[in-house]
């Protein structure tokens, strides 16, 4: 990995053959090889009340990665923050930081990560995720980068100024990035002068003109004087071709499943994908299923790497996020996900 610098998203997904624990291992596992193997970074996401994810609070999820890695730095993709309270979130990365000095990233987002129900649910019942906590949003990220510094913030409350700290002594702070698939995060990012990232994975449109906002209204900052971005794309690696393709069908066919607002349910293992096609898919699912192909990285070693070089390229970045999305077959062990861990020794190599 020299010109091309790589990292890691992890949704840790769940399969049929897991239970919730199984599915942590295998990305605790996934995380020590991307370590090893040299990647920059190891980004875990939030999705609530999701039968195939068990990425729900990337705050436990990083200090368990950066307790069993050396060096790859850690952090969400994203907090989603309507959910959460400002003085939560930086209180849990601060902490974060202060155990794993250097190695933290914290990635914030604006979506719900899940249905209107479980957003309801997030916020103690009290309403869901409100138009308020969304119009406020940009509010709330000054809050929880304030509440992270050493000085801490000034909250004015009952006619008193009081100071508000994520942490009594912090000697270093989290990176921040925003996180976005439109182009609201883009624009706010380059207004606030932060590290921005456009959900290239998830989204797949609207990444050149999202990058561009982002760059062209780019002001700097005191933690940052130029723009810094990065592309992520889903990625699926095997010694050949046509066993890649069948490694990436049962998360093609989850997405499908998102996409259509079909009943979702645990990952496929590659032969219960493979059945599931053979007894014919509904009408329009295999047109999207080829087209979300085309835009993903499916191939052997050499095609893929330069697929990646490739979209650095037309993207004008310097460091892709890889979700490795490879699935397993039936009888391996529960707690590891070998094509996944496959897909990242084979780009790295």
């Amino acid at each position: 990995m020299t010109a091309l610098t790589m990292s890691v998203l992890d949704l840790v997904p769940v399969r049929t053959d897991q239970a919730t624990g199984d599915a942590v291992a295998a990305s605790l596992s996934l995380a020590r090889a991307a370590d090893r193997l040299g990647y920059r970074r190891y980004w875990l996401a939030e999705h609530h009340n999701m039968p195939a994810v068990a990425a729900t609070s990337p705050p436990v999820l990083i200090g368990l990665v950066a307790s069993v890695t050396e060096r790859i730095r850690v952090g969400s993709g994203g907090v989603m923050l309507p959910n959460h309270a400002p003085l939560v979130v930086a209180e849990q990365f601060a902490l974060l930081e202060a155990a794993f000095p250097g190695r933290i990233d914290l990635g914030i987002g604006r979506a719900p990560g899940t249905d209107p129900v479980t957003s309801w649910a997030l916020r103690h019942g009290a309403g869901g995720v409100s138009d308020e906590v969304v119009t406020r949003f940009p509010e709330y990220v000054d809050n929880v980068v304030a509440m992270m510094e050493p000085t801490g913030v000034g909250l004015a409350l009952h006619g008193r100024s009081h100071v508000l700290k994520a942490t009594p002594a912090a000697r270093s702070v989290p990176e921040i990035w925003l996180l976005g698939s439109s182009d609201y995060s883009a624009r706010l990012a380059a207004e606030k002068g932060l590290p921005y990232v456009f959900a290239h994975h998830f989204s797949g449109s609207g990444t050149t003109e999202a990058l561009e906002l982002y760059r062209s209204g780019f002001q700097a900052s005191p933690a940052l004087a130029e723009p810094r971005t990065f592309l992520t794309v889903n990625a699926s690696v095997a010694p050949t071709a046509e066993e890649a393709e069948r490694q990436a069908l049962p998360q093609l066919l989850q997405m499908v499943a998102l996409r259509t607002g079909q009943p979702l349910a645990a990952q496929l293992l590659v032969e219960e994908a493979e059945k599931l096609v053979a007894d014919g898919l509904p009408a329009g699912h295999a047109e999207l299923v080829e087209a979300m192909r085309r835009r993903w990285v499916i191939g052997d070693p050499a095609s893929a790497r330069a697929h990646l070089e490739s979209l650095a390229a037309s993207y004008d970045v310097d460091e892709v996020m890889v979700n490795p999305v490879g699935g397993a077959f039936a009888g391996g062990e529960p707690g590891a996900a070998p094509a996944r861990e496959r897909t990242l020794e084979l780009l790295a190599s």
